[in-house]
């Protein structure tokens, strides 16, 4: 939500995620199905049961980011390569590009989950990322920025249109 509220104030925005399914259907594609053959379903990676073998094992999660976080960060790098202005990319990890300040959207955990119910996943495979995932306070003291988001869509949008100056 907040990359779409920075985009529509003109803020260049890359979404990690969505580059991340790209690459899984062409750069990272063979070493996927050759690692995981069991997650490939009529010629495409089911994304769904690979989420089920790698957020329950970290080691699996470690050799999915190995493989395709090279791509991932390569594509993000190409996309912005001579952009000279103001660029978010957001992505659901600390380890980005080293440099890159991060800016981090707060909110508690039961509201990341319910949020996230909201938006039609189960309960339990939101809980299984997150754990998976760097803890809330992991988050927070990584941040260069951190976005409040406890309230409402108005409150939210608010924040954003104080922290655009400093942008």
């Amino acid at each position: 939500m907040v990359r779409n509220l920075l985009a529509d104030h003109g803020i260049r925005t890359v979404d990690a995620d969505a580059v991340g399914h790209l690459v899984l259907g062409d750069d990272a594609f063979q070493s996927v199905a050759e690692r995981w053959p069991n997650v490939v379903l009529e010629g495409q990676i089911d994304r769904k049961a690979l989420a089920r073998i790698v957020f329950d094992d970290p080691d699996e999660l470690a050799e999915l980011e190995s493989i395709t976080h090279p791509y991932i960060f390569g594509r993000i790098r190409a996309e912005l390569e001579g952009f000279d202005g103001v660029a978010v990319v957001e992505m659901p990890l600390l380890n980005a590009e080293p440099g890159w300040p991060r800016m981090v959207v707060d909110a508690t955990d039961e509201m990341r989950i319910e949020r996230a119910v909201a938006r039609g996943m189960e309960r339990a495979d939101v809980e299984r990322r997150m754990a998976s995932q760097p803890s809330r306070g992991e988050w927070l003291a990584a941040a260069d920025v951190v976005i409040p988001n406890h309230g409402t869509m108005n409150e939210l949008q608010e924040t954003i249109s104080k922290l655009l100056p400093i942008l």
